[in-house]
C-alpha cells in the first residue's frame, strides 16, 4: 500500500464518518420525541438521561472520528 493510497483511505474514511455524525445529529434533533418514546418502551429512562446518553455517544463518535481519521489525514496531507 502506497503513501497516497493510505492518505486517500484516511480522507474517505473521514468524509464517510463525518457524514454519519451529521446524519446522527439530524436524526437526534428532528426525531427526538419519537426516539425517546421508542427507547422508553425498552428502558426506564428519564428524558434527561436519554439526552445525556445520546449526546455522549455523539460526542464520543465525533472525537473518535477526528482522532482516528481527520488528524492522520491532515498530517499526511500537510506533513505537520
Amino acid at each position: 500500500m502506497t503513501f497516497e493510497t493510505t492518505r486517500m483511505i484516511f480522507g474517505w474514511s473521514a468524509i464517510i464518518n463525518l457524514a454519519i455524525v451529521t446524519l446522527y445529529f439530524l436524526i437526534f434533533v428532528s426525531m427526538h420525541d419519537a426516539l425517546f418514546r421508542l427507547h422508553s418502551r425498552w428502558f426506564r429512562l428519564s428524558r434527561g438521561a436519554f439526552d445525556l446518553v445520546l449526546y455522549s455517544c455523539l460526542a464520543f463518535y465525533k472525537i473518535a472520528t477526528l482522532l482516528l481519521f481527520v488528524v492522520p489525514y491532515l498530517v499526511m496531507k500537510f506533513g505537520f
